[in-house]
């Protein structure tokens, strides 16, 4: 019979502990403000690491797909970065700015360049 109370107590003090738990986060989750909600977007993550060299470069470089979140391309500014995918936000592989293929104007150049490469615009006196 001594045994079944001190059984039940562990289970009430378990059940107690849990309920810390749970209350502790939701106080946790109810004390957080706008700015923490703000400092967790992905356009504001990308500022911070210096991949963009403003908040509205950081939007602009999301929005043109050259970002990516471990090996996912994302591209929405607000999308909430959880605190395990912060360390591998990066420049997305395809992107221009990676290591993927030249931009259009720079292949336009390129192929322009290459077809007259014989041809001097220098006056020769």
């Amino acid at each position: 019979s001594l045994s079944a109370v001190s059984c039940s107590c562990s289970l009430s003090s378990g059940i107690n502990a849990e309920y810390g738990e749970n209350r502790m986060k939701l106080d946790y989750v109810l004390g957080l403000k706008t700015e923490d909600f703000l400092e967790r977007r992905l356009q504001t993550q990308v500022f911070k690491l210096g991949l963009a060299k403003s908040i509205h470069h950081a939007r602009v470089l999301i929005r043109q797909k050259h970002i990516r979140v471990r090996k996912q391309v994302v591209n929405i500014p607000s999308f909430i970065v959880r605190l395990d995918a912060q360390k591998h936000i990066d420049i997305a592989i395809n992107s221009a700015y990676g290591s993927g293929r030249e931009g259009r104007v720079k292949r336009k150049r390129m192929r322009a360049g290459a077809g007259g490469a014989g041809d001097n615009d220098e006056d020769e006196d």
